[in-house]
């Protein structure tokens, strides 16, 4: 097994005997001097356990997906190894953002005050840049660079408000109000689009019954406890 990609919080790794492609899930958490934040684009710590957490939540939700007729990048799972066997896919450096309320960079960038609600939710592409901070990109910068081709731009926003849809109703069940979130997508050599990466607390912004945000970190716990999860 060799590492083709070391992440924050997973290692991208291809077997060379079998030509399989792999998740590794660290016990590693974006943020700073040890607060989590899954907005942060720096490790703020690391805790025991994490990695098998995130993968078992991953893999709930992949699943999910899957159920309601949405394509992953997700085969199959070992918890105890951390370890997600994927589809072997080509994931451009760009995140896919939905917002159903005000929060995070979005009030810092525009001046806004947040939770303020978007309906329609609103869409945005970031370039995954950590020294450019992320930049807004367009459908247009995102094909002159050779990120997508024609039309797969749109395709990749159809698909994120279809996640957005079933995450959102899931989140719903456990008491849960989904603020945000963000994917990625891989295409495969024939350009069929998959949800890539992963599913976790890792990747949104939650509020729960009291009004609270909890950082990735407790969201695992809670959903981990409330959907009856082994990890």
């Amino acid at each position: 097994m060799v590492t083709i990609y070391n992440g924050k919080t997973k290692l991208v790794m291809k077997d060379e005997a079998s030509g399989e492609h792999f998740l590794f899930f660290k016990d590693d958490a974006t943020g700073e001097n040890g607060v989590f934040d899954p907005g942060s684009n720096t490790v703020g710590g690391s805790v025991s356990g994490k990695g098998r957490t995130a993968i078992a939540i991953s893999k709930y939700f992949f699943e999910l997906m899957e159920k309601n007729g949405i394509p992953t990048q997700y085969l199959d799972a070992d918890i105890d190894k951390c370890l997600m066997r994927v589809r072997h896919v080509f994931v451009p450096k760009l995140e896919f953002v939905l917002r159903y309320f005000t929060a995070g960079s979005m009030c810092r960038r525009f001046s806004l005050e947040p939770d303020i609600p978007f309906d329609p939710p609103y869409t945005e592409v970031t370039l995954k840049h950590d020294e450019q901070g992320d930049p807004l990109i367009s459908e247009r910068l995102c094909i002159m660079k050779g990120l997508l081709y024609e039309g797969e731009y749109q395709r990749a926003i159809d698909l994120l408000l279809k996640v957005g849809s079933v995450l959102r109703v899931e989140l719903d069940r456990l008491g849960l109000t989904l603020i945000d979130f963000k994917l990625e997508f891989g295409f495969d050599e024939e350009r069929n689009i998959y949800i890539a990466d992963e599913i976790t607390p890792d990747i949104w912004r939650i509020k729960d019954a009291s009004g609270n945000i909890p950082n990735q970190v407790e969201c695992a716990k809670m959903l981990v406890s409330a959907l009856g999860i082994a990890t």
